[in-house]
């Protein structure tokens, strides 16, 4: 199979608060600099696109540094969190925005559905749309004709053709567009997650009308979706974007295994909001991370097991007396647990504080954790709710049940054993 999409080096930043990426000067600024055959001064600036962390500039990059090579006929699902570049990868894709650095190759004609009402005129009925997106893709007449039948009858909207499309319902005018993307005779298919307007049979229609575009017509298909089951029912091959960034591309089924455990850690790591005036503070908590007691990070710890509570924390100075408190609480606010550490002097610096339980054996469900930090019985942060902690159902299967009615025998007798250490 020859290559049909080769990208190269692709990234696009956005200028946070403004239109474009700067003002006229930046942009003659980094003119200056290509000419010179200098460095763009724009990718010495600007912060990956994670959400969770207060950037440091107002440039971000929704997308840096992706390489990819899309073989025909194959169908490569797109998939991440939200934010993670996949729109953005698309619309460039689309030719909707340009990129800022890089470049992309691309052999034949690209018919896109981005979102509702990509590329229909609102005023012109669907019969009209259906012609205009057909020239668009450099389509005679005569070859749209050819199609037209089949895109009405796909669609599901022949009584409503000759009526403008500003009147159709979301749900109409994803299926006429659909249907026009599908039919046309273009050699790649790139379809956004908006088929989720549709209803489950109209979103099974498409599955069913791409899988047979990709595979029995041997064209490109581009597939973005949150729905892990229709990406693996779809494609064969996977691009996992995070934060911007490539994660991971190749075969579906490893790429929706490596994005499930990624989603399933991130639930277990809380990254808390740093204050705004950071540096001013004594000092403050930006991390918890959930563990079963052999260290693994989990979201969800199995009933039985037990389980550590680790808490990053820094101090912007020295203090006396300190103390880090957590914090246990049922969803209705009834209070489960609190521990404390022993006051001691603390050196300026950054420390993991961890909250091992010996004893306590949670039902299942969900509990609120809460974190205090303090010097000389003041507290200087106290964050309520700062995380979930949720007991699995499940039981872990694996551990001795002499030992479970040991810690049931000693319940709540033993307070919870806290560790804090340096972080270099």
């Amino acid at each position: 199979m020859s290559s049909v999409i080769k990208i190269e080096n692709l990234s696009k930043a956005y200028q946070l608060g403004e239109i474009g990426t700067g003002t006229i000067s930046r942009d003659l600024e980094r003119w200056w600099a290509r000419a010179r055959g200098k460095e763009d001064p724009l990718l010495k600036i600007g912060d990956t696109n994670d959400r969770r962390t207060k950037g440091n500039s107002d440039v971000v990059w929704s997308l840096k540094d992706i390489n990819l090579d899309i073989q025909q006929g194959d169908a490569v699902g797109i998939i991440g969190r939200n934010g993670a570049g996949k729109s953005t990868l698309l619309k460039i894709l689309s030719r909707v925005t340009a990129p800022t650095t890089g470049s992309i190759k691309i052999k034949g004609r690209v018919a896109s559905l981005l979102e509702v009402g990509t590329g229909f005129h609102p005023e012109l009925s669907g019969r009209e749309n259906i012609f205009l997106n057909g020239a668009i893709l450099g389509m005679r007449k005569a070859e749209i004709k050819k199609h037209f039948d089949a895109i009405v009858d796909f669609s599901g909207v022949e009584r409503y053709i000759d009526t403008p499309v500003k009147r159709y319902s979301s749900g109409m005018y994803v299926r006429l567009a659909f249907a026009v993307a599908a039919h046309l005779e273009s050699e790649i298919l790139i379809v956004d997650e908006v088929l989720a307007v549709g209803d489950a049979e109209f979103q099974k229609k498409c599955l069913g009308k791409m899988n047979d575009v990709s595979k029995g017509e041997g064209r490109t298909v581009l597939f973005v979706s949150h729905n892990m089951s229709a990406i693996k029912r779809l494609c064969n091959e996977g691009v996992f974007l995070d934060n911007g960034l490539l994660d991971l591309a190749g075969n579906v089924e490893t790429i929706i295994d490596r994005y499930l455990h990624t989603e399933k850690e991130l639930k277990a790591i809380y990254h808390i909001p740093l204050p705004e005036n950071e540096g001013d503070v004594i000092g403050y908590a930006h991390q918890l991370i959930i563990e079963d007691d052999q260290g693994n990070v989990l979201p969800e710890i199995p009933v039985g097991r037990l389980w550590k509570i680790k808490v990053l924390f820094k101090l912007n100075k020295d203090v006396k007396h300190f103390i880090i408190a957590l914090g246990l609480t049922t969803h209705t606010d009834v209070n489960v647990r609190t521990c404390w550490s022993s006051a001691m002097d603390m050196s300026k610096g950054s420390y993991a504080a961890v909250f091992f339980e010996q004893d306590l054996i949670l039902s299942s469900g969900s509990y609120n954790l809460i974190i205090g930090l303090s010097q000389h019985e003041t507290t200087f942060q106290y964050l309520e709710n700062v995380a979930t902690l949720t007991i699995s159902d499940v039981p872990d299967l694996t551990l001795d049940k002499s030992i479970l009615r040991v810690r049931n025998a000693g319940l709540l007798l033993n307070p919870m054993t806290i560790h804090i250490s340096t972080i270099e």
